[in-house]
């Protein structure tokens, strides 16, 4: 008993079933799946092939029974409601997503996704309740609703793969994103926020500043920083973990970096470095900080150097930018920054202006070339 799988010459999939039962002559069963991928092909074969089993066996082999092939039988498909912890147990805790992106998609299906589509049964999602979905929805930015049909084209993946749904019940169309703004300190301003740390007198303010504007630490990077990532000799700093609302995990894109440490932050770890604690910020008891504390530190530096209070985020904004501006390549941005895709470097880019007036000007001719003539051999080197 073999089901075989071969592209279709009309396109679509040929499901070839080939079956021996004792007492018949060999059965073969070949039609076109009514489904669009392979996979999905294979498990419609499979489930032919056992109702025709099903089918020989209980039918009288001396022609007394129905001999007609019978159709597939077609499937139970669950609403998204059922088929939601299905989902959140065997695909997002299966593969340990981070407990940021599991708290965001619980939210996310909570609040604005079962609220809509609970009740629909996921092969019945039709692109006019997505589009309800965005209109109702119009008070939100087109980023946060973008974020909430990634998670419902996520969870209608997996119920493809898993052989709930043959094909996608409909095409999600994202809206369409303008460029966010961001804002950053300049070359002064930050110099002006770091020296307004130093003057606190505590370590843990100027690491903060020195962290995020000088190696692009989020805030949850911060918190997880241990000096056995910390090679002074070296001069570079590991970031191999985060921590969000006490617990630690790995980064955001689940992969670790090295980067090299810039003078004053290199200076300030030699100087400050402690045996309180494994971890390079903490508390008077040496416990790992919250995302406030890390959050207080900075609006201190901020406030002595005269600045409205932003979060740390704007440290990562700055260290990027600086980059940009000092014409650094926008993949080496992408490693130092952590970025999982060079879509979100791209934004840092046009703040390197040189890096432009660099490219127009190797059009230029150099000094050693001369014009002799009109003809298209006219300039020649000497």
């Amino acid at each position: 008993m073999t089901v075989k799988v071969r592209p279709y010459k009309r396109g679509g999939w040929e499901v070839d079933i080939m079956l021996t039962i004792p007492g018949r002559p060999r059965i073969r069963d070949r039609k076109k799946a009514p489904v669009s991928t392979k996979s999905a092909a294979k498990r419609w074969g499979e489930e032919r092939e056992r109702q025709l089993i099903q089918h020989y066996t209980n039918t009288d082999p001396s022609g007394g029974g129905d001999d007609s092939r019978p159709d597939v039988t077609t499937k139970e498909v669950p609403t998204l409601a059922k088929f939601l912890p299905r989902y959140i147990e065997g695909h997002c805790k299966a593969n340990r997503l981070r407990p940021a992106t599991m708290d965001q998609k619980e939210r996310s299906f909570r609040v604005h996704l079962l609220p809509a589509f609970g009740r629909t049964r996921l092969d019945r999602i039709t692109a006019e309740d997505i589009q309800k979905f965005k209109g109702a929805r119009s008070h939100l930015k087109h980023s946060t609703v973008n974020l909430h049909l990634k998670h419902l084209r996520s969870l209608l993946n997996i119920a493809m793969e898993w052989g709930v749904i043959d094909r996608l019940p409909t095409k999600i169309k994202k809206l369409k994103e303008a460029t966010p703004d961001f804002k950053f300190y300049d070359f002064d301003d930050f110099d002006r926020i770091v020296l307004a740390a130093e003057q606190r007198g505590m370590p843990n303010v100027l690491l903060t500043v020195l962290m995020g504007g000088e190696a692009g630490l989020r805030s949850s990077e911060m918190q997880g920083l241990q000096w056995s990532d910390i090679d002074l000799k070296r001069d570079t700093l590991r970031v191999r973990r985060g921590v969000w609302r006490g617990q630690e995990g790995p980064t955001k894109g689940n992969r670790s970096r090295t980067i090299p440490l810039a003078e004053r932050l290199s200076a300030a770890l030699a100087k400050h470095r402690h045996l309180r604690s494994p971890y390079v910020l903490c508390t008077q008891y040496g416990t790992r900080p919250a995302h406030s504390a890390v959050r207080d530190w900075l609006n201190a530096s901020q406030q002595n150097a005269g600045f409205e209070l932003s979060g740390p985020h704007m440290l990562r904004h700055t260290f990027c930018s600086h980059l940009a501006m000092k014409g650094t390549p926008a993949r080496a941005i992408q490693e130092l920054a952590g970025h999982e895709s060079i879509t979100t470097t791209q934004r840092y880019m046009h703040l390197a202006p040189a890096a432009a007036r660099d490219a127009i000007d190797g059009l230029r001719r150099p000094p050693n070339w001369r014009n002799v003539g009109d003809g298209p051999r006219s300039v020649i080197r000497i």
